[in-house]
C-alpha cells in the first residue's frame, strides 16, 4: 500500500471545492439548468411552469424553478434525467419591471410561488481561487523546491536546512555489522585505523607516554581496494559516535552552503566528541586550489576547503574530533590538507598480494557453495593485480555460471570461467568470421604461446583460446609473475613473446594483420618506459626523465635526445622482433601443430603445448614458490609426525617404568 500523506487531504479537499462549484448550491443532486431569453422567461411564468423565483440584482439575473409537472415541457425531457429542481436562467434590464409583471402573474392566478431575492456576485470561493490562485501555486512551488534542496526537509524547517550537515551519525551497536574480521589482507592499513581505535577507546595509555591524539588519517590506494570497507569497519569496532558523508553533499548551487555545512558538522561532532568523521572520496573538495582560473578567487569549492582546513587545525581546538578521509587521487589533493597536524597519517590501501588475496577468496567464498575441485591458492594465483572488489565479482560471477548451468555447487570451472569473463569479456562464438581469418588467429595465439614457452623470464602458459571475447578476437592466458623488482632480461623476455604473435602471421601468412595492434601498444610503451624512465639503454644510460610535474614545460629534454630515444626504441623492438622469428623457425613444426589443435579444438591448456614440445626448461618463479611452499608443508607434517613417534615412545617408556616400580615394591 502507499504511504499516507497529508497532500492527499489536500487533493480531496480541492477536488470537493471543486465539484460543488461546478454542480452549484442548488444543483447539488444533479437538476439541470438552462439560460432562456426574458421572452421565454414571461412565457413560461404565464403558462403556470414556476414554481419559484429568485432575483440577483448584483448581476441582474434571476433563476425560475420549474414545476415539476411542468419539466417536460420545458426541458423535453422527464424528472429522471433533469433532477428534482430544474430551473431555468435569464437577464433582465430592471428589476421594478420584473417585480410588475410577476405581480401581474400572481393576481391572474398563473403564479402561486415565492419571489425571493439573493445579493451574491457569483461564487465567491471561485473568485478568490481565480484571483489568488496562481500566487498559491507559486508560493507551493517554491516551498517544494526549497525544501528538496534543503535535504528532503523533514518538519516545518525543511526549507531552512540547506546549510545544515547531511552526515549519518552512527552510535555504538548500530545497523553496521562490518568489524576488522571482515577486513581480510591489508595488515599494515588496518593495523594503523585499529591504532586510532584504540586511542578512542582507551586514550590514557597513549597520553601518559605523553602523546597526542592524531587529528586526521587518508587512506589512499585504487579503487575498490577496501578504503571504504575499512572506514565500515572502524565504525563497527569504535565505542564512538561515527558521522560519515560523501565529500559531494558539501557541494551545493547556493553560495556557502559548503561551508555551513563544514562548520555544522564539526560543531556536531564537537558535541558528541570523542567521535570519528569519516568522507568519503574527499577530493571532491580537497583539489589544489587556483588550479581552475576561470572560476576566480569565489569558487565554491575553495571556500568550503578553506572551512575544512580552518576546522581541522584553526585556533579552535577539536580535541577528540579524529577525521578519516578516503581517495584514489591523492595527486589531486591540496599541499595544505595534507600537511602534518591535518591529516597526520596517509595509509596506504594497495592492490592486494598473493596471501592476501587468498584471505580476500577466503572471505567471499563463505556464502558460496564450492565443491572440492575448488583450489583457493590456485584461484588467487591466477587473479593476479585484482583487488578486493575484482575478487568478490570474482565469486559472485562463478556462482552465476554455475547456477545457471543447473550445478548444485560452485567448481573450479565456474571460477576459471568467471576470471575469463572479467578479463576478457562475455565469449562471442556467433561471430562470423572467414577460415582465413581463424586461421591467422590461430598462428598468432600459437606464435606467442611457442615464444613463451621457450623464453626463460616469459611467464608461464595456461591456456590458448581463439574464441572471440569482447573486442578481442583470440587470448593467451598466462600465470604472471608477481616480481618486487623487473630486470631488463624479464622485460625484453616479455616483449619478445608478446611480438611473437606479430612475428608467425609474417612468417607463416606472408602478410600482417590488423590484429596485433594490442601487442605493438604494449610493446611501445615498455620500450619508451625502459629507456626514458628505467634507464635500461646503451646509448642514455642511467638516466631518467619521468616528468612529475615539477618541471615548467612539456619535456625535461631536447630534441636531439628525443631522437635517440626514438632510435634505441626502434633498434630495441626489431632486436626482439628477430629473436621472436629465429624461435619460431627453430620451433616451425611445434607451432604449426600447435595452430593446427587451435582451429581443432579452439582451446587448448598447457599439458597440450608440453605434449607438442615436451617439457618446458624453465622453472618459473611462482612454481618454485609453490614447490617451497609444498616441502614446508610436507616437512612440517613429517615433523609433526616424528614428534608424535616421539610422544608415543616416551609414553611407552614411562609406562615400562611404572611397571618396574611397582614389581619392585611387590618384592
Amino acid at each position: 500500500m502507499p504511504k499516507f500523506s497529508m497532500s492527499w487531504i489536500y487533493m480531496l479537499v480541492l477536488f470537493g471545492l471543486i465539484a460543488v462549484y461546478m454542480l452549484g448550491g442548488d444543483s447539488v443532486g444533479g437538476s439541470a439548468s438552462k439560460k432562456v431569453s426574458y421572452d421565454e422567461f414571461k412565457t413560461f411564468v404565464s403558462k403556470g411552469y414556476a414554481s419559484k423565483i429568485v432575483i440577483n440584482k448584483d448581476e441582474s439575473t434571476l433563476k425560475m424553478y420549474v414545476n415539476p409537472k411542468n419539466i417536460r415541457d420545458v426541458f423535453r425531457q422527464g424528472s429522471g434525467s433533469t433532477g428534482k429542481n430544474p430551473y431555468v436562467t435569464t437577464e433582465f434590464g430592471s428589476v421594478d419591471k420584473v417585480e410588475t409583471f410577476v405581480e401581474a402573474e400572481k393576481q391572474s392566478g398563473k403564479f402561486k410561488g415565492m419571489l425571493n431575492y439573493e445579493n451574491k456576485r457569483g461564487n465567491d470561493l471561485f473568485s478568490i481561487l481565480l484571483s489568488f490562485g496562481p500566487i498559491l501555486l507559486f508560493i507551493f512551488l517554491w516551498l517544494y523546491l526549497m525544501r528538496r534542496m534543503g535535504g528532503g526537509g523533514g518538519g516545518a524547517n525543511g526549507v531552512f536546512n540547506v546549510g545544515k550537515s547531511k552526515a549519518k551519525m552512527y552510535e555504538k551497536g548500530s545497523d553496521i555489522n562490518v568489524t576488522f574480521k571482515d577486513v581480510a589482507g591489508q595488515a599494515g592499513a588496518k593495523q594503523e585505523v585499529q591504532e586510532i581505535v584504540e586511542f578512542l577507546k582507551n586514550p590514557k595509555k597513549y597520553t601518559d607516554l605523553g602523546g597526542k591524539i592524531p587529528k586526521g588519517a587518508l587512506l589512499v590506494g585504487p579503487p575498490g581496494t577496501g578504503k571504504t570497507l575499512l572506514a565500515k569497519a572502524v565504525a563497527g569496532e569504535a565505542g564512538v559516535p561515527f558521522f560519515s558523508m560523501s565529500g559531494s553533499d558539501f557541494v551545493e548551487m547556493f553560495v556557502g552552503v559548503g561551508a555551513s555545512r563544514v562548520r555544522d558538522l564539526f560543531r556536531q561532532a564537537k558535541e558528541k566528541a570523542p567521535c570519528i568523521i569519516f568522507i568519503d572520496e574527499i577530493d571532491a573538495v580537497g583539489r589544489a586550489r587556483s588550479k581552475n582560473p576561470a572560476m576566480g578567487g569565489n569558487d565554491e569549492r575553495e571556500n568550503t576547503l578553506n572551512a575544512l582546513l580552518t576546522e581541522m587545525d584553526g585556533f579552535g581546538t577539536n580535541s577528540g574530533v579524529i577525521i578519516l578521509a578516503a581517495t584514489n587521487r591523492v595527486d589531486m589533493l591540496d599541499s595544505a590538507l595534507l600537511r602534518a597536524g591535518r591529516f597526520d597519517r596517509q595509509i596506504n590501501v594497495d592492490l592486494p598480494d598473493l596471501n592476501e588475496r587468498k584471505e580476500i577468496f577466503m572471505v567471499h567464498l563463505k556464502p558460496v557453495k564450492i565443491d572440492s575441485s575448488v583450489d583457493i591458492d590456485m584461484l588467487a594465483r591466477q587473479t593476479p593485480g585484482f583487488s578486493g572488489a575484482d575478487i568478490a565479482n570474482v565469486c559472485n560471477e562463478a556462482a552465476l555460471i554455475a547456477a545457471r548451468h543447473d550445478k548444485s555447487h560452485v567448481g573450479k570451472q565456474d571460477f576459471l570461467d568467471a576470471v575469463d569473463r572479467i578479463i576478457g569479456g562475455l565469449e562471442k562464438k556467433t561471430k562470423v568470421m572467414t577460415s582465413g581469418e581463424r586461421r591467422t588467429i590461430a598462428l598468432h595465439e600459437a606464435g606467442h604461446a611457442t615464444i613463451s614457452w621457450f623464453l626463460e623470464h616469459a611467464n608461464p602458459l595456461v591456456k590458448v583460446s581463439i574464441v572471440p571475447r569482447g573486442r578481442a578476437l583470440g587470448a593467451a592466458w598466462y600465470m604472471p609473475e608477481e616480481r618486487q623488482i623487473t630486470t631488463k632480461e624479464e622485460m625484453l623476455d616479455e616483449m619478445c613473446a608478446t611480438l611473437g604473435g606479430r612475428a608467425a602471421e609474417e612468417l607463416f601468412t606472408g602478410h600482417i594483420s590488423t590484429g596485433a595492434m594490442n601487442d605493438l601498444e604494449r610493446v611501445t610503451k615498455s620500450a619508451y618506459g625502459m629507456i626514458a624512465y628505467a634507464g635500461m639503454s646503451d646509448k642514455l644510460p642511467n638516466i631518467c626523465y619521468y616528468n612529475n610535474n615539477e618541471y615548467n614545460f612539456q619535456k625535461p629534454y631536447s630534441e636531439t635526445t628525443a631522437k635517440i630515444m626514438d632510435d634505441e626504441v626502434l633498434r630495441m623492438i626489431g632486436e626482439q622482433y628477430d629473436r621472436a622469428k629465429n624461435i619460431l623457425l627453430e620451433h616451425k613444426d611445434g607451432h604449426n601443430r600447435l595452430a593446427e589443435l587451435l582451429l581443432e579444438r579452439e582451446v587448448i591448456f598447457a599439458e597440450d603445448v608440453e605434449k607438442i614440445f615436451g617439457k618446458r626448461p624453465w622453472v618459473s618463479r611462482s612454481e618454485e614458490i609453490m614447490e617451497s611452499e609444498a616441502d614446508k608443508k610436507a616437512g612440517v607434517e613429517d615433523k609433526a609426525g616424528n614428534e608424535a613417534d616421539t610422544r608415543a615412545e616416551v609414553s611407552a617408556g614411562d609406562g615400562d617404568e611404572a611397571g618396574v616400580t611397582t614389581g619392585d615394591e611387590k618384592i
